[in-house]
C-alpha cells in the first residue's frame, strides 16, 4: 500500500472522528436541559412501555418487521421468472412470424432478434436446432423443410418453457400463500393478539408482567 493511500485513509478517519465529536459537543452545549418524568420514559412510538427497560423495543415491532422482510424479499424472485417468461413468449412470437431462422448460404443461422434473446437467456453461441426432440416428434412432421422444422422446434420449445415457468411460479406462489395463511392463522399479523386466559386473572393479563421485590419477573 502506497504512502498516499495511507495518508488519504488517515485524513478520512480524522475528519470523520472530528465531525462526530464536534457535533456531540455542540449538541451538548446547545440543547436545553429540562429533564421531566415524561421525557425520561422509554420511547416506543407512543406505545406504553412493557416490561423492563433492558428491552428497549416492543417485540411486536420486531415480529411485524420480520414478517415484512420475509415476504418482501420473496417477491424479488418474481423478477427473474418474469424475465425468462417474457423472453420465451417473445421467442415464440418470433417463431410464429417466421423470424427465428435465416439462411446463410447452405447453412441456417438464427436471426439477430432471436440470437439476442438467446444471449440474454445465457446462451453465448446460439445455433439453429438441427434435430427434432422426441417430445416434439408428433407435432412436427419430418417432411417439412429444414428452416420450417427449425422454426417450429424453436416455437414449440419456447412455448413449453413458458408453460414450465408458469407452473414453477404457481408452485412458488402457493408456498408463499401457505406461509401467509399460517402466520395469519396464528394471529402474528394482529397488532394485539388474543390469548385464551384459561382462568388467568384479567388484571394480571393486562399488566403484562408482575415483578417481585428483587426485580425478577414472576408472571407474564
Amino acid at each position: 500500500m502506497s504512502l498516499g493511500v495511507v495518508a488519504y485513509l488517515a485524513l478520512f478517519a480524522t475528519v470523520g472522528i472530528l465531525f462526530l465529536l464536534v457535533n456531540l459537543v455542540v449538541g451538548r452545549l446547545v440543547r436545553p436541559q429540562d429533564p421531566q418524568p415524561d421525557k425520561l420514559e422509554i420511547y416506543e412510538c407512543g406505545e406504553p412501555a412493557v416490561g423492563s427497560s433492558f428491552v428497549q423495543f416492543d417485540i411486536r415491532f420486531y415480529v411485524v418487521a420480520l414478517l415484512f422482510i420475509i415476504f418482501d424479499v420473496e417477491v424479488a424472485f418474481f423478477f427473474p421468472w418474469a424475465t425468462v417468461f417474457g423472453k420465451m413468449t417473445h421467442l415464440a412470437h418470433l417463431a410464429d412470424q417466421n423470424q427465428v431462422v435465416v439462411a446463410s448460404g447452405a447453412e441456417l443461422e438464427p436471426t439477430p432478434a432471436a440470437a439476442d434473446l438467446y444471449r440474454e437467456l445465457g446462451v453465448r453461441r446460439p445455433t439453429v436446432p438441427a434435430d427434432v426432440p422426441a417430445s416434439l416428434a408428433a407435432e412436427i412432421p419430418p417432411t417439412t423443410s429444414d428452416a420450417k422444422r427449425a422454426t417450429e422446434v424453436v416455437g414449440y420449445g419456447a412455448r413449453q418453457f413458458a408453460i414450465v415457468t408458469i407452473v414453477d411460479i404457481a408452485v412458488f406462489f402457493a408456498i408463499l400463500l401457505v406461509g401467509f395463511a399460517y402466520v395469519w392463522k396464528r394471529g402474528d399479523l394482529n397488532w394485539v393478539r388474543a390469548y385464551r386466559t384459561g382462568g388467568m386473572d384479567e388484571e394480571a393479563l393486562r399488566a403484562g408482567a408482575a415483578r417481585d421485590d428483587s426485580g425478577q419477573v414472576v408472571s407474564a
